[in-house]
């Protein structure tokens, strides 16, 4: 008794389209997502050497710069703006047997820049050669 003698026999089928979305939405979605970091650079050996760390940290001297045009050495206001002022007041706050100090500039963002030359050429003439400025990361 052969009762499917009328009937055909249907083959199993797996429909491959929705699947090959699904995977490039996927590859779409990890390709968009994976950050690539080129790193450029030149690979060197550097030398050694065993010579011990020096501990003598360098003396800083710390000018603000104000907005306003005012300048502050270690936070202490000067009382003139102009060089010959600014050069005093740096002479007096280096210390005598320090070892080349460094002039650290802090200067607002919205200073008059020709106070922050003011500042530079007061350096010079206080015979301070090591200029810094300092500056902070940007805010994303």
């Amino acid at each position: 008794m052969n009762f499917s003698r009328g009937r055909s026999r249907e083959e199993p089928e797996i429909n491959l389209i929705p699947m090959i979305d699904v995977l490039l939405v996927i590859i779409i979605f990890l390709m968009l997502t994976t950050t690539y970091s080129r790193f450029a650079g030149l690979e060197i050996n550097l030398p050694t050497a065993d010579a011990q760390v020096s501990d003598d940290k360098p003396v800083e001297i710390n000018v603000a710069v104000t907005a306003g045009g005012e300048v502050v050495i270690n936070k202490r206001p000067v009382s003139g703006t102009d060089v010959a002022a600014i050069a005093a007041a740096l002479r007096a706050v280096a210390p005598a047997n320090a070892k080349d100090p460094v002039v650290i500039i802090n200067a607002d963002a919205k200073a008059v820049h020709q106070r922050v030359i003011d500042v530079m050429q007061a350096a010079q003439q206080a015979g301070l050669i090591h200029i810094s400025f300092a500056t902070q990361a940007a805010q994303r």
